[in-house]
């Protein structure tokens, strides 16, 4: 937990002074992909800090309304982060770009582009190798992509997608929204590049909310704590059989298990409440994610 506090914090900080070198930079030479930019930095700055604000309160203790706790807390402000990026950061960006294809501006000053692109490129770069290494972190025998679609934790995988998009976007408006625009100012390139910010924020944020929905609405626990569990049961000598586990992720350091146990027919009542706790001890010390365990037991004497 406190790798994915760091993750965000430099992230925060990284973005907001990139964001107000990008306006700077916008303000002297009128480009349209530095405003996009610059928006593009404002939103993940936001965007942090409301992550900032979930992983706050998903750490509040369970009560009588909430028996579980407030984890999910943190799945519903990464929604909200998706839903951000999408109408300010993608919307905004795309509208920029196509009023100044009807309203064209001619670039001034181009040297403040390359410098603050360069620059934010450094910083970027930095804010996305703390990012990779949280994501890896979770998943160390898999690859990045595959380590973000397994990832339970939001503090982790949406900065390391704003990250991502940010490098991009960042290589967007340096070469096509400068360079290239610099040199073929007629082709309106620095407006297409805004347009091309803005997609690309677009698709990040389908993503994301594609990724926090599925969290939110309840997904399994990982594979290998299923089958970790699995193993440990059908290991025991006093359960005959295994017939169902159910698990949700209702956190990302919070999982629930359900199961559905057929006890050995020779297991008397008074040897059944120990063995359910001997069960849960063993799980709960493998696996210390899994914070509640409900256990059904069946068959009892011999059939």
């Amino acid at each position: 937990m406190a790798e994915s506090l760091l993750t965000v914090v430099v992230a925060i900080l990284v973005n907001f002074a990139i964001a107000l070198a990008k306006y700077v930079a916008a303000f002297f030479t009128g480009s349209a992909s530095m405003l996009a930019e610059a928006i593009h930095s404002t939103v993940d700055t936001g965007n942090e800090a409301l992550l900032l604000l979930g992983w706050h309160r998903a750490r509040k203790p369970a009560d009588e309304q909430h028996p579980f706790g407030y984890g999910q807390e943190i799945y519903f402000w990464s929604l909200v982060v998706a839903i951000v990026i999408f109408g300010l950061g993608g919307g905004a960006a795309i509208s920029e770009g196509a009023w100044r294809i009807v309203e064209p501006h001619k670039l001034e000053n181009i040297a403040w582009n390359y410098a603050v692109l360069g620059i934010a490129l450094v910083f970027e770069a930095v804010s996305w190798v703390v990012a990779y290494r949280a994501v890896l972190g979770e998943q160390p025998d898999m690859g990045v992509i595959a380590a973000v679609r397994r990832s339970k934790d939001p503090s982790r995988f949406v900065v390391f997608l704003e990250d991502t998009a940010a490098i991009i976007g960042l290589l967007i408006a340096l070469v096509v929204g400068t360079l290239l625009a610099s040199l073929f100012p007629e082709l309106y390139l620095d407006a297409i590049a805004s347009v091309l910010i803005g997609l690309l924020l677009l698709v990040t944020a389908i993503f994301l909310m594609a990724k926090t929905r599925s969290l939110l609405i309840g997904e399994s626990a990982d594979k290998e704590i299923v089958d970790g569990v699995r193993a440990l049961l059908d290991a025991d000598a006093q359960i005959e059989c295994v017939e169902r586990i159910i698990t949700t992720q209702f956190a990302p350091e919070h999982v629930i298990v359900n199961l559905d146990i057929r006890f050995a027919p020779n297991l008397s009542s008074d040897e059944l409440p120990h063995a359910i706790d001997r069960i849960e001890r063993a799980i709960q010390e493998r696996f210390p994610e899994i914070r509640e365990m409900f256990i059904e037991a069946q068959a009892l004497t011999a059939r």
